[in-house]
């Protein structure tokens, strides 16, 4: 995809961790204060990362490897999996470009780098594309009124 960047999202991005912050709080209605220190805990923890695509210079779509979830704090069976892809997001507009994908393949194969050999998801959206990716469904369970689809990859170990 030409000019497209990926940008692991740093502490000093004040403007990207607002901007990513308020679009998490118009889809998934996460407050904005809590986001944004959450956001800064996984910019200085070399253990998680986030992403931020660029396309023609602006942000439009996120996603992150992180060791907390709230399906964890909903579910209590799901305190030990760790770590998790999550809050993949796209700007409305900018859906069904692939840009979720290109962050879902950048954030799998950064977990070699991680040394993560087994990664978790859950999503009442995108099975389909995280099926496509090489994710198996783990179970399946309905909380908060959402019928979610609680998915692990496997990486392929080193040689």
């Amino acid at each position: 995809m030409p000019g497209i960047q990926l940008h692991n999202l740093q502490s000093a991005d004040t403007s990207l961790i607002h901007l990513v912050a308020e679009w998490y709080f118009s889809e998934w209605h996460l407050p904005m204060d809590a986001t944004k220190t959450m956001l800064r805990a996984i910019c200085d923890d070399p253990d998680q990362m986030q992403v931020v695509l660029l396309a023609g210079g602006s942000p439009v779509a996120t996603g992150a490897i992180c060791r907390h979830v709230g399906l964890q704090d909903r579910v209590p069976r799901f305190a030990g999996y760790a770590p998790w892809l999550a809050r993949v997001y796209t700007l409305p507009e900018h859906r069904r470009k692939g840009y979720g994908e290109k962050i879902c393949r950048y954030l799998q194969s950064a977990c070699g780098e991680l040394g993560i050999s087994r990664l978790y998801l859950f999503t009442d959206t995108a099975e389909q594309l995280y099926t496509k990716l090489g994710w198996v469904v783990m179970e399946r369970l309905e909380t908060g009124g959402r019928a979610l689809a609680v998915m692990q990859f496997g990486l392929p170990a080193r040689l």
